[in-house]
């Protein structure tokens, strides 16, 4: 079968409702425009084509390590509730896993690619009031937006063009054939769960990247092995908790990690975090090279998690929204070998445990 050509943007229905929108409300977001129009957002960039957007092959092994040539890139990884911005060179990217994995690993951009899931891919050379703004836009399988990457002051401004024209599709069509998200299977009761196993297990972690199999492999949903764990290993707290560690970490220069992701994708930040900012009930971190923009009123749930490992215990602060969906991790900074820091320890031990009812 034949795929069709994109209609020009000027002449698409979906863009000119947008375009009306933005007149509307200039200041809102294509993903929040997307919803108000009843599209996904990959749909809304796909109504561009022709105008500033050009659909590119999803060769990811090939067009990962091609962002390096852009120089100093802000990467973008989001959620429902929190935004993830970095800046940095796009370098050190590894493919594996018959190109369903990926990896970058350089110093500033750090990214967990889980690309069987990226489905389509856009570059976007947008004008607006402060001059071009230039971005490649992936999106998944349902539409929604897995990672961005935008070019900044800093960037090679040369190298946007022929990146462009490697990777465009020969076809520029709008079809995005998008497909259902997959039915969520529920957590098993908690009582069919040998709850006894799942903590010996745990307590034999020698890495915390070996936390997913211990979950898969006992068939349980992360905040259920979390109550499940026992006090040594997880214990609930106060949301407030989650802003609190990060306000201290600032004022006391303790470098944390911060993890941001979705199904599709996870960016790290390693470093301080100085710059804090509320607004409304929006906690953002607004540093030189990273911002954080954290919904607080998504997190309904957080834990303090306590992983063994070969370098003793790492301890994390993880924040759940009302689905259980991951929304933000935070670590000590540390690299394998190196134990964790005791000051963060000591920060992320300092909250009282949230007491639940029916504790003793």
């Amino acid at each position: 079968m034949t795929t069709p050509t994109s209609v020009p943007a000027c002449e698409s229905s979906l863009y000119n409702q947008w375009q009306q929108l933005r007149g509307e409300q200039p200041g809102l977001r294509a993903r929040d425009a997307a919803a108000r129009l009843g599209v996904s957002e990959a749909e809304l960039t796909a109504s561009r084509l022709g105008t500033d957007t050009v659909r590119l092959r999803p060769e990811w092994a090939a067009l990962l390590p091609a962002l390096g040539d852009l120089g100093q890139i802000m990467a973008l990884t989001r959620n429902e509730h929190c935004v993830h911005e970095r800046k940095g060179v796009y370098r050190d990217v590894t493919v594996m896993g018959s190109g369903q994995m990926g990896m970058v690993l350089s110093p500033d951009i750090d990214l967990r690619l889980f690309l069987g899931g990226w489905a389509s891919v856009f570059a976007v050379d947008e004008a607006t009031a402060r001059g071009p703004q230039r971005s490649l836009q992936i999106f998944d399988r349902q539409g929604v937006a897995v990672h961005k990457v935008f070019l900044t002051s800093s960037s090679e401004e040369a190298a946007w063009a022929p990146l462009v024209e490697r990777f465009r599709a020969e076809l520029q069509s709008a079809e995005l054939d998008l497909q259902p998200l997959p039915e969520t299977k529920a957590p098993r009761p908690d009582a069919d769960v040998d709850a006894d196993a799942l903590r010996t297990q745990w307590s034999q972690l020698q890495d915390t990247h070996d936390f997913f199999a211990l979950l898969k492999r006992n068939d349980v949903a992360r905040t259920q092995a979390l109550r499940l764990a026992g006090p040594q290993w997880a214990e609930p707290l106060a949301t407030v908790e989650l802003t609190r560690v990060i306000e201290h970490a600032g004022q006391r220069e303790v470098p944390i990690m911060v993890f941001v992701g979705n199904k599709h994708c996870i960016q790290i930040h390693s470093g301080p975090v100085r710059n804090l900012r509320w607004m409304d009930t929006w906690f953002n971190v607004l540093d030189p090279l990273f911002n954080l923009h954290l919904k607080t009123t998504g997190v309904t749930e957080l834990w303090r998690v306590r992983k063994p490992s070969v370098d003793g215990i790492v301890t994390s602060y993880e924040g759940f929204d009302a689905d259980g969906e991951l929304v933000i991790q935070l670590f000590g900074v540390r690299k394998p070998g190196v134990p964790e820091r005791e000051d963060w320890r000591a920060l992320a031990e300092s909250a009282s445990p949230l007491v639940v009812q029916g504790d003793n």
